[in-house]
């Protein structure tokens, strides 16, 4: 296991003898007994003096440790919903060590939250998260309010957050009962990300902990208690956070991304649902071939890994922004959830996988093992071996969801070819092959793929990028059969050595080849050989209407994918470059990455708490 991954270990609702709600781990209650809104009022809104110091504001951004049942959320989304002075957005980031499943949670809430929170915990329950470790973004108010949670040990992932921090929220168990909630250590990773004018409140009031706010760099001091209790502590961050200055202010702008594929209809739609006005200029268009606009369907499955490495973090993020961003499209455009049953190659795979999910301790809601029996009868047909099953894997038809991220409010396109990019005054002129101008912007977001490596070297801008100097395209087909050689196809996606999709109406998917130094992407026998001897791996035995299938006298799809090596994506602003960004590279994971990174750049465009954690950021940054 990696020397930072621990298993997530959920909280267990207990009651102590007069009946509030307890934590056996820490010996130590969950709220005051005074009542948990009037502590949240006095301690966390007044002590951080709110709602007054958020009026005037563009946005206001909370960061709190300790989130237990959210009662210091909802009590300050109440205040910002009551208040019509309110900033525009509010934005609060907090760290749990032991979430609540879902059921208890909601049940919780039912009991505790009063009537003003009654409503408001029930939104909350309805999109809490899986019980998974990492960055969980939440969106309420159309997204004018945002609640990143981060599951996990508190002092890992406070190093890893990126926000421009107004008010800080302590809100751990007693100092003396989870001293890692109040370590120097942490206090400095959360001073490291206080605005100008950042304040600090909690119940807590010692003499240790006011020197360890002290040394961590902020101002401390007593001041009156709630619920009985004589002291409470607050005060304010003595100088600017490390990531304050990194950030701009928010506010909605104009920017020009080029490439309407995957890649540019995430980020697309990512910045038109923040408010921004967004340029597309699109090669494929300008020449009658929008990009995927014959693939029928694709999968969106995460990755597992028994170190929860780099790649699995990312894909798992990457499929709960795709869920929360696209789930309310249009039928069609939206991801079907159907789940996918991922196979294992031999009973050796099977063995080591279940030590993996055992190490994982994921829920089996979101992934179990499954035996060979059980994977066909998720399947509805008969498959060749077990697997695992990720409850959440989706159906998505890549053509009808880009139509729809590009048909976002405030987006247009112009089809053109954009040849290279120049600085001009304090942004960026996009300019085609004779050298007239395409669009202009301060914000220039180059989503092109393979293209985007043309066109940063056309512009003089490639050579401090060696990583995104050996890019390289790679052609993949994919082929379409008819449900009815399927006895109407699987129920979820089947994937392993290749991957066989349900029926879209139009037929199954199944897939995919991986062309080396391919001079075209193209349809052909050799290809459809491929695909359907990789469907066939995955099938048991009694399929002879697929069986007489022959290559070469199907339809299917054929395409490039951008590749790094690493196989990771280059995604963010260019260090030498200013307002020019990179979103390419995204292989085989297209679906993955695209609402993931899109969210990724309009959050730092915006000036909003990260999405992802830094040392994710970090190692997709484009070098």
């Amino acid at each position: 296991m990696s020397a930072t991954f621990a298993p997530l270990i959920p909280a267990v609702a207990e009651f102590d003898a007069d009946g509030r709600l307890y934590s056996p781990v820490y010996g130590d209650v969950y709220h005051s007994p005074s009542g948990a809104l009037g502590q949240a009022q006095h301690v966390f809104l007044r002590g951080n003096g709110l709602p007054e110091r958020w009026r005037g504001r563009g946005a206001f951004t909370v960061c709190e440790t300790g989130f237990g049942l959210g009662l210091n959320f909802l009590a300050l989304w109440q205040a910002w919903r009551e208040d019509p002075q309110r900033p525009a957005a509010l934005h609060v980031v907090s760290i749990e060590g032991h979430p609540f499943s879902r059921e208890d949670l909601a049940a919780l809430l039912e009991r505790y939250a009063p009537e003003p929170l009654a409503d408001l915990g029930r939104q909350l329950a309805v999109q809490w998260p899986d019980l998974l470790p990492g960055l969980h973004r939440l969106e309420f108010e159309e997204g004018a309010v945002t609640l990143t949670l981060g599951f996990g040990d508190v002092q890992v992932l406070a190093s890893r957050l990126s926000a421009r921090v107004d008010a800080f929220f302590l809100d751990g168990f007693a100092p003396e009962r989870n001293p890692r909630m109040w370590a120097v250590s942490l206090l400095c990773d959360l001073a490291g990300l206080a605005a100008p004018g950042a304040t600090v409140a909690t119940w807590a009031c010692t003499g240790e902990l006011r020197r360890a706010l002290q040394e961590a760099g902020f101002n401390a001091r007593r001041a009156p208690g709630y619920g009985g209790k004589w002291h409470m502590t607050t005060g304010e961050a003595a100088v600017e956070g490390r990531v304050a200055a990194a950030l701009r202010p928010a506010g909605a702008s104009h920017a020009v991304v080029v490439g309407a594929g995957l890649a540019g209809g995430g980020i697309a739609q990512a910045l038109a649902v923040r408010g921004w006005r967004v340029t597309v200029i699109d090669a494929g268009r300008a020449q009658g071939a929008p990009a995927h606009a014959e693939h029928i369907a694709a999968a969106l499955t995460p990755v597992l890994a028994r170190d929860d490495n780099a790649r699995a973090r990312l894909s798992r993020a990457g499929s709960e922004r795709a869920l929360a961003r696209w789930l309310g499209l249009p039928p069609g455009a939206a991801p079907r959830v159907c789940g996918t049953v991922q196979l294992e190659r031999d009973a050796g795979r099977s063995a080591a996988m279940a030590g993996t999910l055992e190490a994982l301790a994921f829920p089996e809601q979101w992934v179990r093992q499954v035996s060979q029996n059980e994977a066909s009868a998720l399947a509805g047909l008969p498959l060749a071996r077990g697997g695992v099953f990720f409850a959440r894997g989706m159906l998505v038809q890549p053509g009808r969801l880009i139509e729809a991220l590009l048909a976002s409010s405030g987006v247009t396109v112009l089809p053109a070819r954009a040849e290279r990019v120049e600085r001009v005054g304090t942004g960026w002129s996009v300019r085609d092959a004779a050298g007239a101008e395409l669009a202009r912007a301060d914000t220039v977001i180059l989503a092109n793929a393979a293209g985007a490596q043309a066109v940063l070297a056309a512009s003089g801008l490639l050579d401090p990028l060696p990583r995104v100097a050996q890019m390289h395209a790679l052609a993949g087909e994919v082929t379409l059969v008819p449900a009815a050689a399927l006895a109407g196809g699987p129920r979820c996606i089947v994937g392993g050595e290749g991957y066989l999709l349900p029926d879209t109406g139009e037929g199954c998917v199944v897939g995919s080849t991986y062309v080396h130094g391919a001079s075209e992407a193209r349809v052909g026998a050799e290809g459809q050989r491929v695909t359907l001897d990789k469907a066939a791996g995955l099938l048991g035995a009694g399929h002879p209407d697929f069986d007489a299938l022959v290559p070469g006298s199907l339809p299917g799809w054929a395409g490039w994918r951008a590749v790094l090596p690493g196989r990771l994506p280059a995604v963010g602003e260019l260090p030498h470059a200013p307002g020019l960004w990179l979103a390419a590279g995204y292989a085989s994971r297209g679906l993955s990455w695209s609402a993931l990174m899109g969210d990724v750049i309009a959050a730092r465009l915006q000036g909003e708490p990260s999405p992802l954690e830094t040392d994710l950021v970090r190692l997709v940054s484009p070098r």
